[in-house]
């Protein structure tokens, strides 16, 4: 896989911040998302106009959708990803707000064409979260009413050059949770190899937590 490489100099900031979905039912819509617990931003109506907007949880994007806001099919939105660092998790949350989420799912090796939907590595799914827990590699899969489509992806290490290696951020309590649960592992292997307590073990957490958000070869 090509790594993005990083620009030289720096340009002007281009924030993807709204997403537009197509609906056929505005107030269906609104009853969905809110649903999802996603957080109600708008809702603006002006004669024959009218424009609702969610922002789901730890999201710097927002969707909107309502009337005469697009000329897209209802349905059409297909491909939409939201980044989780806990699949699972993330399934049962909604599974028990009462959406029909997929079983998790990852790719079959390489192959891109078969019967089920198309997501980002091609149509054919097997069931179960990746074997080796690869980032980007586990996926479930949920629809809107009107069959907008969505992905759950598990992200837990970005590749290098998705981040500034200058930052480090954690949208949610939960998010900064997974990070010292993994670091907690990664260390206890650590302090095998020592044969003793690391009493420095803040400072190893605190650069593997960044190292694994930029993409950087974590501490051994």
């Amino acid at each position: 896989m090509t790594t993005a490489e990083t620009p030289g100099s720096r340009t002007v900031d281009m924030k993807l911040e709204i997403v537009v979905i197509p609906v056929s039912d505005v107030d269906r819509a609104k009853e969905f998302y809110a649903g999802l617990g996603w957080r109600l931003d708008a809702d603006f109506a002006s004669n024959d106009f009218r424009v609702i907007q969610f922002t789901p949880p730890g999201s710097g994007c927002s969707v909107i959708f309502g009337k005469n806001v697009t000329a897209a099919s209802p349905g059409s939105a297909q491909g939409l990803y939201l980044i989780v660092s806990d699949i699972e998790a993330a399934c049962k949350e909604l599974r028990g707000r009462g959406v029909n989420v997929s079983d998790v799912f990852h790719p079959a090796g390489d192959v891109y064409t078969g019967p089920d939907e198309p997501y980002l590595f091609g149509r054919t799914r097997v069931g179960g979260p990746d074997p080796a827990r690869g980032s980007y590699r586990s996926f479930a899969s949920f629809s809107d009413p009107d069959g907008n489509g969505w992905l759950f992806q598990e992200l837990t290490a970005r590749l290098p050059g998705r981040v500034d290696v200058n930052e480090t951020a954690f949208t949610s309590s939960t998010e900064l949770a997974g990070a010292l649960r993994r670091a907690e592992t990664a260390h206890g292997e650590f302090e095998k190899g020592l044969g003793h307590r690391d009493e420095d073990w803040p400072n190893w957490y605190a650069e593997y937590m960044v190292q694994e958000q930029s993409g950087k070869p974590r501490p051994t």
